[in-house]
């Protein structure tokens, strides 16, 4: 074996670290890619009043699409390529790659480059999500795992109320080419730190034969790695996975991030003019959407320390049932004060629990799965934030009522719920891992 001081990339000399440096990288990582998918919503009404252009709504709400579509594809290719080039180079390409995107994006001439490269820049934006998690889970202790990943991942909704700050301060001085010049930030930020300190999945380095490397790392950080020799060399492509003898639990863990995801992206851009709409005014129904990302962050942190206790299904299952009970709620016409408690316990039931979700998917799966299996569920769930906004947007133009709103997004949330709650026990393929979900997240498992 060789030393860990120089083995790869992470400073492995050290003895025995926490995954608490991984889990903060990841963490910018996520706040920078939630910063640059929400930038597109605060400057929308710059766009729409930049006279070079001349935008219609109906033009601007297409280009919106176009990073959703972006990452969609973007998650399905990480999943694709996590097994044959790691998970360090799919986090470092997808941050370049966006980074560099939205710097073009500022001096994109015309309105349809501009779209062209908001596309391009969701395939890195997508990418990044599943590889995260991934590494977030692999190098987390498995009793806090849950913990980690929402943690992580409450970096999403930090990019987005910086992004709004930002064009708070910003856009009534200065063109809306500022805000997408900033996403450059990451190429001397974030990069640098990642490429120095970010370390290879130790369970892919085993698997393609590093084992110096892998074993550095599994005494650098106190893991255990998976006995290479019983995993098939075929195991842990998105083929595999999918056909593999938990194809049925991944199609409705599938099912739950559409459901979820639809949540997050149908209520976040229209919960606003729904609350309008229902009798509140203009500045309350704005500061519901901040008291919704708010309770999101507090609630997801609360529900993974419980998930980690308990297992990742029942908790996630009662996180749907909130969401289900909190937005039903608000078609009763609450006084200001009690909707907005009832929205923050909807954030939990919407964001959160697609971070809950998306943990559920990482604990389920092996090391060797995770990455293959969260491409599937965050890519092809990605529909779900591409239909929810088109959801609102049908219903508030039809006849329905407001009342329909109400309706439709907890129908979802039950869709969601029930998925969950058909996940059969995690009996894994794998003699060296057959551990029920439940039980790993309860019992601390030396690593």
């Amino acid at each position: 074996m060789t030393s860990p001081s120089s083995t790869s990339p992470g400073g492995l000399g050290s003895p025995r670290r926490s995954a608490t440096s991984i889990v903060a990288l990841c963490f910018v990582v996520i706040v920078f890619d939630g910063y640059d998918l929400v930038v597109y919503g605060a400057t929308v009404p710059s766009l729409l009043a930049y006279e070079p252009w001349a935008l219609s709504a109906a033009q601007a709400g297409a280009i919106g699409s176009y990073a959703l579509v972006g990452m969609l594809l973007g998650a399905l290719m990480s999943g694709w390529l996590a097994p044959r080039i790691g998970a360090r180079a799919i986090v470092l390409g997808s941050l370049i790659s966006f980074s560099v995107l939205m710097g073009l994006t500022a001096i994109a001439p015309n309105a349809e480059i501009f779209g062209l490269l908001r596309f391009l820049g969701g395939l890195g934006l997508g990418g990044v999500v599943p590889t995260v998690i991934a590494l977030t889970v692999e190098y987390s202790p498995p009793a806090r795992r849950q913990f980690h990943n929402a943690l992580m991942y409450s970096g999403y909704s930090v990019g987005g109320m910086l992004s709004a700050l930002a064009a708070l301060a910003l856009l009534p001085e200065h063109s809306f080419r500022i805000m997408y010049a900033l996403g450059l930030l990451p190429l001397i930020t974030i990069v640098p730190l990642a490429w120095r300190y970010l370390p290879e999945s130790a369970a892919y380095l085993a698997r393609k034969g590093h084992l110096d490397k892998a074993h550095a790392l599994a005494e650098t950080y106190g893991l255990t790695l998976p006995d290479t020799t019983t995993v098939p060399a075929t195991t842990g492509s998105m083929a595999s996975v999918a056909r593999g003898p938990r194809k049925i639990p991944l199609l409705l863990l599938v099912i739950a991030s559409f459901c979820g995801l639809l949540l997050v992206y149908g209520v976040n851009t229209w919960l606003p003019n729904i609350m309008r709409q229902s009798g509140y005014s203009l500045g309350s129904s704005l500061s519901f959407l901040l008291v919704l990302n708010l309770g999101a962050i507090v609630g997801a942190l609360a529900a993974s320390r419980v998930a980690d206790r308990f297992g990742s299904k029942p908790v996630t299952i009662v996180s749907f049932l909130l969401a289900v009970a909190a937005i039903l709620t608000l078609g009763a016409g609450l006084p200001v004060v009690a909707a907005m408690a009832v929205v923050a316990v909807a954030g939990l039931g919407t964001v959160g629990t697609q971070i809950l979700v998306n943990g559920y998917v990482a604990t389920y799966f092996d090391d060797h799965e995770r990455t293959a299996a969260l491409g599937l569920s965050l890519g092809l769930g990605r529909l779900g934030a591409i239909f929810g906004p088109i959801l609102g947007g049908w219903i508030a133009s039809s006849a329905l009522g407001v009342a329909w709103n109400f309706y439709a997004f907890a129908a979802f949330a039950a869709v969601g719920c029930l998925a969950v709650a058909l996940v059969t026990r995690r009996e894994s393929a794998l003699p060296h891992h057959a551990v029920t979900d439940s039980a790993q997240s309860a019992t601390p498992i030396p690593r």
